[in-house]
């Protein structure tokens, strides 16, 4: 067993590849001729989003959606930079909402939180043992 693909449900699949792509800097993989489907190039895991209706399709008895949660979801998504500084502003120049400035942990790892406009919370970090 491999670790494919994480798949974020969002209100416009199309706006949250165009997020990443300006913010993040990756690269479209694919976007689905009904707009409900896309993934980013990000390395042998693919980054994925559907719409909500997809959502509603896979399971009937509703999902928490991530952009009208108040808080954000008890779960992220994890990049390394090496310039978490110049990540994290490059994603609040794009639209996210900064949930945690850039700080350095006790073990040495620079990290920051930003809440992106379709709701997905990412950790931008410097690379372990950096």
């Amino acid at each position: 067993m491999n670790f494919a693909y994480t798949i974020v449900y969002v209100p416009d699949v199309a706006a949250s590849l165009s997020f990443f792509e300006q913010a993040f800097g990756f690269a479209r993989r694919f976007l689905h001729e009904s707009g409900s489907y896309g993934e980013l190039e990000t390395g042998a895991t693919a980054l994925a989003f559907a719409a909500h209706e997809l959502g509603e399709m896979n399971f009937p008895d509703g999902h928490v959606a991530a952009h009208s949660s108040v808080k954000p979801l008890g779960m992220e998504v994890g990049f390394v930079t090496t310039d978490v500084a110049a990540a994290h502003g490059r994603a609040l120049a794009a639209g996210a909402t900064e949930i945690a400035a850039p700080v350095t942990k006790p073990w040495g790892q620079t990290v920051a939180y930003v809440r992106c406009p379709d709701g997905t919370l990412v950790e931008l970090c410097s690379p372990m043992g950096s």
